[in-house]
């Protein structure tokens, strides 16, 4: 449009329509005469509008996406030089050949899983904690560890952090009365919950009361929302016994734990969890059956020895 006087006259104009239209709306409210007009341009516009943001939503994700994995890439690269530290301290007599083995066994749980963990050491039991089934890491909120994190080390759960010193911190026990954790069963969704019996196996109660369960069948961690206090696809442990059902609502298992908690000494700490559940991939391989020999005899009868059906006499 060229800047001629009329061109400018119509601008003043609309100028003055539009502020008259907006005064006219403001003292309307709800029952403004261009209350209409304004649904209709959102019924227009409204889809305009929600496909710019779901194309340019995910361009988002995607950049949040990356950070968080740099994020995460840096966290885990830090942990696996401070595992290796660890290592590294641990020492090359037989002691320290023991406890690198159990780190390069929790190492390859945690690689299975894709939790990201801080290796620990045992440096205390219980007994300042009661009659509690307890134990005390050389790890603390100095090293990022915080209150209800998993515990787990080679063998699968070991339990959840309960409190946080600036360098220590006290671990329950999966064994303790007090301790109850999520299980799902492997190669299924059977869900249920287990709790500590100090040195006798751990209860478990089925939700389903009709669950198929029998011996030998395998448990691992529910998980939690947020992931705290469990985080998903931890071993628990191997059924060992199964009450009869009953027709109750639930039905009660026992299950030998995988780990033993009067021998704990190299553990680790989940700091980072999975981004999606393992599911069953962290349970070791079940055990082959060992096959029974068989011994076949083949005797050959000696020259003199009697035929079949004959006696022969003594000399």
């Amino acid at each position: 449009m060229r800047d001629t006087k009329e061109s400018r006259l119509l601008l003043v104009l609309l100028i003055a329509v539009a502020f008259a239209l907006i005064t006219v709306d403001i003292r309307g409210g709800e029952e403004s005469p261009v209350d209409g007009a304004r649904q209709a341009a959102a019924t227009v516009f409204g889809p305009i509008e929600n496909g710019v943001s779901s194309a340019v939503d995910p361009v988002g994700n995607a950049i949040s996406a990356i950070r968080d994995s740099g994020d995460r890439h840096d966290r885990l690269a830090r942990l696996e030089q401070e595992n290796a530290a660890l290592k590294a301290k641990l020492g090359s007599d037989d002691r320290g050949r023991s406890r690198l083995a159990q780190l390069d066994k929790m190492l390859k749980i945690a690689g299975e899983g894709q939790y990201g963990i801080k290796g620990a050491q045992v440096i205390g039991i219980g007994a300042a904690q009661g009659f509690s089934w307890t134990v005390t890491l050389d790890v603390g909120a100095d090293d990022g560890i915080e209150r209800d994190m998993t515990v787990l080390n080679g063998d699968g759960l070991v339990g959840r952090v309960t409190t946080v010193g600036p360098s220590s911190s006290t671990v329950l026990l999966a064994s303790d009365p007090d301790f109850t954790v999520g299980t799902r069963m492997e190669n299924g969704d059977e869900l249920g919950f287990a709790s500590g019996q100090g040195d006798r196996p751990l209860r478990v109660e089925l939700l389903n009361g009709k669950a198929e369960v029998k011996k030998g069948d395998r448990l691992v961690t529910f998980g939690s929302q947020g992931d705290k206090p469990f985080v998903p696809g931890v071993p628990v442990g191997v059924v060992s016994r199964v009450d009869p059902s009953g027709g109750d609502l639930t039905r009660t298992l026992y299950v030998t734990p995988y780990v033993s908690f009067t021998k704990l000494d190299i553990v680790g700490v989940v700091v980072q969890a999975p981004k999606k559940d393992p599911r069953d991939t962290v349970l070791p391989d079940k055990p082959k059956p060992t096959p029974t020999p068989t011994v076949t005899v083949t005797v050959t009868p000696s020259g003199q020895a009697p035929a079949d059906g004959q006696f022969q006499p003594e000399q």
